[in-house]
């Protein structure tokens, strides 16, 4: 199901995403839902991300614990 909304946007974006409706052959439409997703899921993740930051109980590791932990050798 879906729903039609809108929005105003800057007369430059609106170009942008014409141009790449162009390269990927889509619809506008079809790239703005595209960005939202992405936009919406990299939102979860920064939640995600800050919940834990403020949980004490969480360790935090710095960038070498991090990789150490993942088994990379860089």
């Amino acid at each position: 199901m879906t729903k039609t909304i809108s929005a105003r946007l800057p007369l430059k974006m609106i170009s942008l995403i014409d141009e790449v409706a162009e390269e990927r052959k889509r619809k506008r439409g079809e790239v703005l839902r595209d960005a939202l997703e992405i936009y919406l899921e990299n939102w979860a993740d920064y939640q995600i991300a800050m919940d834990r930051l403020k949980d004490s109980q969480d360790e935090i590791l710095n960038e070498k614990e991090f990789l150490e932990e993942l088994g990379w050798d860089i």
